[in-house]
């Protein structure tokens, strides 16, 4: 039997698929799940949504920043995760996720992240990853602690939704903390 690094116990990443665009469009419509990851866009049409999908699963990797889907093992598309600001030379990189809300607390957000640092620190050689976290988004919070994490900074009043400034939390991980973690 194979083992694919791209696969947990629960979970795992692929590029986004045309046929996604009903699940994405679905997700948009979660007002209070779009705040969390990021901000509330403008309406999208089902044309609009089904154009962004095609674009993303035709779209190659920039570099190593990449989108992916999350999916269970069912076959059930369950968010998206990615990597981004990578930078080599430095070794780092940001990631960030985001789970459609009815599939939230079934584990699937820790088990696709340690997927993906797992492949970016061995095979990548990639040596820190950064989360930004807004303060309000206590379940972002917890998922980096529970990961291990480590909070690095505050920036004060970064982020401005639902009519007043936000702080946002930096976290910061480590391949060697990830592997003290997460040894096999």
């Amino acid at each position: 039997m194979f083992s694919n690094i791209w696969s947990g116990s629960k979970v795992r990443l692929r590029p986004v698929l045309p046929s996604d665009w009903k699940a994405f469009h679905e997700n948009d419509q979660d007002s209070g799940g779009a705040r969390l990851c990021d901000f509330i866009h403008f309406p999208r049409s089902e044309d609009g949504t089904k154009s962004w999908a095609e674009y993303k699963s035709s779209k190659p990797s920039d570099g190593d920043n990449v989108f992916l889907a999350i999916e269970s093992l069912d076959g059930t598309l369950v968010g998206s995760i990615t990597a981004n600001s990578c930078d080599t030379r430095n070794g780092t990189f940001k990631y960030g996720i985001a789970i459609f809300r009815k599939h939230w607390r079934k584990g699937y957000a820790f088990e696709a992240t340690k997927i993906l640092l797992r492949y970016y620190f061995d095979e990548l050689r990639y040596r820190k990853v950064n989360a930004y976290v807004y303060a309000f988004n206590e379940g972002s919070c917890a998922l980096q602690d529970h990961l291990g994490f480590i909070q690095e900074g505050i920036l004060r009043e970064m982020i401005f939704t639902n009519g007043r400034h936000y702080d946002e939390y930096v976290y910061g991980q480590t391949k060697d903390e990830f592997e003290k973690l997460n040894t096999i």
